[in-house]
Formats: structure tokens, sequence, C-alpha cells
């Protein structure tokens, strides 16, 4: 739907006599993002970090199979006093997995925070790198290739925002 309605308002813009010629420029972010050293730097340590996470978590579970395990093997000659003690155990542990795999890989997780603060200063360079060049070369709006037409940079002549919110008044 965003793709219709982008295209549509190209397709205004282009037939409209007041914008007689528009300069277009378009960027591949994935490209700049596997090329720009600082982007492979600071993926390299979010893989690290990830890993790592990984790691422990593979840890945890193993912890949790290997008691679960243990319950399995003794659950009928344990009094019935100690299975639920240790089944409540073994729920506190499963628990303490889940806890720590949201904590961390979770969508409010670490590595969503550490994503967006390893990666920010990365992605300003690249955007100011390109409302540089797009001044520079006079280019009216400038699109990202890579996923979904996305405007990276546009005029300000061009925002009609206000106008749109007051029409809707």
């Amino acid at each position: 739907m965003k793709k219709l309605i982008v295209i549509f308002c190209f397709l205004f813009l282009f037939n409209s006599g007041i914008y007689s010629q528009l300069n277009i420029g378009y960027v591949d972010s994935d490209a700049i993002m596997k090329e720009l050293p600082d982007a492979q730097d600071a993926q390299s340590s979010l893989d690290a970090l990830i890993q790592e996470w990984q790691d422990e978590l593979a840890k945890l579970e193993r912890e949790w199979r290997k008691e679960y395990d243990a319950y399995e093997e003794r659950k009928l000659i344990m009094s019935e006093q100690k299975r639920i003690e240790k089944e409540q155990e073994l729920i506190k542990l499963e628990e303490e997995v889940d806890k720590f795999r949201q904590q961390k890989f979770g969508v409010n997780g670490e590595l969503f925070r550490k994503q967006d603060e390893v990666m920010r200063p990365v992605q300003n360079k690249i955007f100011t790198a390109i409302k540089e060049l797009a001044e520079e070369q006079g280019l009216d709006f400038v699109f990202d290739r890579s996923g979904d037409i996305l405007f990276l940079y546009a005029k300000d002549e061009y925002d009609i925002t206000l106008d749109v919110l007051e029409k809707l008044k």
C-alpha cells in the first residue's frame, strides 16, 4: 500500500507543471552497510555479543534438561512431597531460562537496545553523507532501493504535511 501511495505521489508530481524537473537519486543501503568499515565493526561486535548470549542460553537450557532427565529417571521412586518440590524447581529453572531469553533477545531486550546503540552512529554517518551528496548534486529526493521504497532525503519545499493537515480540519 505504501508503495502505491509513493508511486501515485510521483506520478502526480511528474505530471504537474509546477514541478517540471525533479532530480532523483537512489542508494543501496545494504551494499553501503556491507562495505563501510564502521558498519562491519559494529556488526562484528554485535555478533560477538549475540554468540556470548546464545552460549549462556544454551548452558541454561542444558542445565534444565539435565535436571529434567534426572527427575524423569527418579520420579517413580520419589515421595509425593519430593516429586512436587522437584517439579517446582524445574518450573523455576524453566522460568529463568525464559526470563534470560526475553531479557536478551525479546522485543525490548538488550539486543534491541544494543543494536540501536551500536548502529545509530553508523546510520547517522550514512544519512549525513546522503544528505550532503543530495544537496551537492541538487537532488530533490533520494530513495533506498534495498527493501521497501524509503525516502532518505527530500527537499523541504516538497513537504505538504501541513497543507494536508489544514485540508483535513
